[in-house]
């Protein structure tokens, strides 16, 4: 049935396109005829007469999805943005979002064209292409309060900040000043699992009339999912005892909390997020007007972490009794208790021919660091020891908290100047003060003390500091039609960096229109991306049962110890060249053919080996240098000289950090059609289609210092271990397979009087990743995921909806085993590949009510 319903979408758009035209879409997808803001200081120009690519995205679009937050919804309907499915530790709490393959980090996203602020949220996840993401978190703008998006797919650094590499997010913003709109959705996946909940109200209010103000509240809840089963430490594949048996303590894992699922790392985390959003603008006089926008946000979740045996915590009585104060072992949660805001105010007008804007943003994100449900292993017995009876361990951590925030201060004319050529020439031009923090806060003495609360050890006062950032930019950009349907647009920026000295970036974009029917465009740019704060100061250790993965600042000795030096910018050049057909009326047709080279492009590394445990070996083995083997490699130094203690009992030890690590080109292909059909007394249907093909390459990386390098023969039977490159296959595969390389998106959205039906086939090319421990190529074939939605109005004001998501409820594969372990690492069974571009929880449905007044 899911092939037929791929094979009638795709011969329906195309058989559509004979029907006669209508109208365009109306806010439903691509809108060609929206006035865009983005990638133009020319004011008036339209999505479908644009020289840059930009996609259009309405808000009746993004409730189309089922998904709640912006960053999902957004994927439904760009081809070339892809989102973070799953993550590890902190990482699964946030949702990243990136443009054409790259790092989150070089997506800007701008509210009403002014910058929004980073996450203080570090994604730490080796092997994964969101890994070094700290970018704005969209899940902070609630859904209602936005009226479109604007997605310029495109280099923009020399228009908008050197981080633009990939693109720009711009979110308008709703400014109506009278009616309003309250929705409410509930849903849960297939299985029972991930019980979802929604509510959000919008209203507006005129000012007199002279301004409006405009806000949205919103709530979105969400119940943790789990995948797999079962935990190879205590379980083989079937489910039956480890072979080799078990002894009290640890057989008390049957009585654990979900047993046999015992386990329950690997699935969504569980949330509770409040947003408040609010818009206003009101006209002083004289030309004047002032305006200002905002949000406020917290967010509380959590996310399970492996699960610890009954004997990882344990302990003697002073009068020499044992102390099991887990009898059924125990799932540590790593929790976050987040505040998030952002405030712009402005003053905006006409002077003399010219239009200004003049304003100011502060935006700052506070997570404050928990570990639930867990113990610290070292400080218990020594607590214990300490009474004749059995004591009550902590089993909740304060670890630390990450804050970061940014004071974005910027002056903006343009105007227009008649210069005798098809088109006035329009100058415009700018000035930025940016002002970047980002501070680590320890956590309390328990979280950190020996090797610190299990599952994720507190950051401590080694860990701990403030760092700052200045920057100041200027910009001109030029932009006339010297003769008829020729555009052109010259841009250039000059930013200097307080830790990084200064750089200038360019661009240069035309169009040329032969006729109301064909036109041709290309860009040609450059950029410069700083290192964000976060990139270079996070520090902390990373944990599991059976390793331990210390991450070092780059900017700091125990990386000097390791070998490593800081970080530099990274340096790109942006090329593209495509097309737009009109080839019938209402009808849009878009190619954009682009290569993006990035020079020492800032990864993060994947695990460096200090001590690995090899098959055969009962204990771990002391790594050394393959260029000098009477050494030790730095690793064990490094982590001495960051002052961390590691557990026992751990199999692997090793380092982890962020470098300019290597070369990359992106090269690929964006295609987006958008039509709408009359069909009488059947209804009407707008369709689009959207295509990417993305694919990276590593032109070089460079190799790990001397004193990393292993060539060592270990285990038994002995083999050749070896460690040379600065990625390894897991860490390479993530940037160039693991996204797929072709993306499709085939849409119908029908409407006949009160009943509507939104259709969407996404279809993903194949992807892969080498696992965890490097072993296993893991695949993933080509894939199409099929969403369906059908509306009713049963008012003019009240509409209901009923849809699902992954309507045929397609699973990745589940990662390899054998009888008695995972194959690829990890400890449980059966577990979803985490790379999937779809995630991992299978179909979800949903209801919706809206209600417009």
């Amino acid at each position: 049935m899911r092939s037929a319903l791929l094979g009638v979408s795709t011969l329906a758009l195309a058989t559509a396109l004979a029907a006669p035209a209508a109208f365009a879409a109306d806010n439903n997808g691509t809108t060609v005829e929206e006035v865009i803001v983005t990638g133009t200081r020319t004011v008036g120009v339209k999505a479908a007469n644009s020289a840059a690519p930009i996609q259009v995205v309405g808000a009746t679009a993004l409730t189309h999805t089922g998904a709640t937050d912006l960053a999902t919804a957004l994927t439904s309907d760009v081809p070339s943005l892809n989102i973070q499915t799953t993550g590890g530790d902190i990482a699964a709490l946030t949702i990243e979002a990136n443009l054409r393959g790259l790092s989150p980090n070089d997506t800007l996203v701008l509210v009403d064209g002014k910058r929004r602020h980073n996450s203080a949220d570090l994604v730490i996840d080796t092997g994964s292409v969101y890994t070094g993401g700290s970018a704005a978190d969209l899940s902070f703008i609630p859904v209602g309060a936005i009226d479109h998006v604007e997605v310029l797919t495109d280099g923009a650094a020399a228009q908008y900040g050197t981080d633009a590499i990939a693109g720009v997010l711009n979110i308008i913003l709703k400014k109506t000043g009278e009616g309003g709109q309250i929705v409410a959705t509930g849903g849960q996946n297939y299985n029972s699992q991930g019980l979802t909940g929604n509510w959000s109200v919008n209203k507006g209010f005129e000012l007199g009339n002279k301004g409006f103000f405009n806000f949205t509240l919103e709530q979105r809840y969400h119940e943790a999912t789990d995948q797999g089963f079962g935990d190879d430490r205590v379980q083989t594949a079937s489910g039956a005892p480890t072979a080799t048996g078990l002894t009290p303590p640890d057989t008390g894992y049957t009585g654990s909390n979900k047993f046999p699922h015992e386990n329950q790392l690997n699935g969504d985390p569980a949330f509770n997020l409040f947003n408040v959003e609010y818009n206003t603008a009101y006209e002083l006089g004289y030309g004047v007007e002032a305006y200002s926008f905002g949000t406020y946000s917290q967010r509380d979740a959590s996310h399970y972490e492996n699960y610890r045996l009954p004997d990882k915590v344990e302990g003697v009585t002073s009068g020499g009794a044992t102390v099991i104060p887990f009898p059924n072992g125990f799932d540590p949660r790593e929790g976050i208790v987040e505040t998030d805001y952002s405030f712009t105010g402005g003053l905006r007008g006409d002077l003399e021919g010219w239009h200004w804007d003049l304003s100011s943003t502060y935006g700052k994100d506070h997570n404050d660091i928990y570990v639930y449900n867990s113990a610290n292993a070292q400080q218990f017995p020594l607590l214990q020891a300490q009474s004749a009876t059995p004591i009550v361990p902590q089993t909740t951590f304060y670890n630390g908290a990450f804050v970061a925030s940014q004071w974005t201060n910027t002056l903006d004319v343009n105007r227009d100047f008649a210069v005798g050529l098809a088109s006035p020439l329009n100058v415009a031009g700018g000035v930025e003060y940016r002002q970047d923090k980002f501070t680590i806060d320890a956590g309390e003495p328990s979280s950190y003390y020996g090797a610190g609360a299990q599952s994720f050890d507190g950051y401590t006062p080694l860990d701990q500091g403030t760092h700052s950032r200045d920057s100041y930019a200027g910009y001109i950009d030029l932009s006339v039609s010297p003769i008829a349907g020729l555009k052109t647009d010259l841009a250039g920026r000059y930013e200097h960096y307080s830790d990084f000295g200064s750089t200038t970036v360019g661009k240069f974009t035309a169009r040329y229109d032969f006729n109301p029917m064909i036109a041709i465009r290309g860009t040609v740019s450059t950029g410069f991306r700083a290192p964000t704060l976060e990139e270079e100061y996070y520090s902390g250790t990373n944990v599991s049962p059976y390793s331990a993965d210390v991450v070092l600042p780059p900017n700091s000795n125990a990386a000097t110890v390791a070998g490593f030096g800081p970080l530099k910018p990274e340096k790109s050049e942006n090329y593209s060249v495509g097309f737009v057909l009109h080839p019938m009326d209402r009808l849009q047709i878009t190619a954009d053919f682009y290569e993006i080279n990035i020079q020492d492009r800032i990864l993060e590394s994947g695990f460096i080996y200090n001590t690995i445990t090899p098959a055969g070996a009962g204990a771990p083995v002391q790594l050394v240098q393959a260029g000098n083997p009477g050494a030790n490699v730095a690793a064990g130094a490094a982590i001495a000289a960051k002052g961390v203690t590691l557990d026992s009992g751990l199999s692997y030890t090793g380092i982890s950090l962020f470098a300019n690590a290597a070369n990359t080109q992106t090269q690929g292909a964006e295609v987006t059609a958008s039509y709408a059909s009359d069909f009488e007394e059947f209804g009407h249907v707008d369709w689009t289609l959207g295509f990417n093909y993305n694919a990276t390459t590593l032109q070089s990386v460079k190799d790990l210092p001397a004193s990393e390098q292993v060539s060592q023969m270990i285990g038994t039977p002995a083999y050749l271990f070896t460690q040379k490159s600065f990625l390894t296959k897991n860490a390479a595969s993530a940037l160039t397979t693991a996204n797929p390389k072709e993306k499709v998106i085939l849409q119908a959205d029908w409407h006949l009087d009160k009943f509507s039906v939104n259709l969407r086939e996404t279809v993903y090319g194949p992807t892969s990743q080498y696992s965890a421990n490097n072993t296993v190529d893991q695949q993933i074939g080509t894939t199409a995921i099929t969403d369906l939605d059908v509306g009713y109005k049963v008012t003019k004001q009240i509409k209901i909806d009923l849809g699902a998501n992954d309507l045929f409820n397609t699973l990745p594969p589940l990662a390899a085993h054998n009888a008695t372990k995972p194959l690829g690492g990890g400890v449980v069974y059966n577990v979803p590949y985490a790379f999937s571009p779809w995630g991992t929880d299978g179909g979800y449905y949903y209801a919706r009510v809206t209600y417009n007044f």
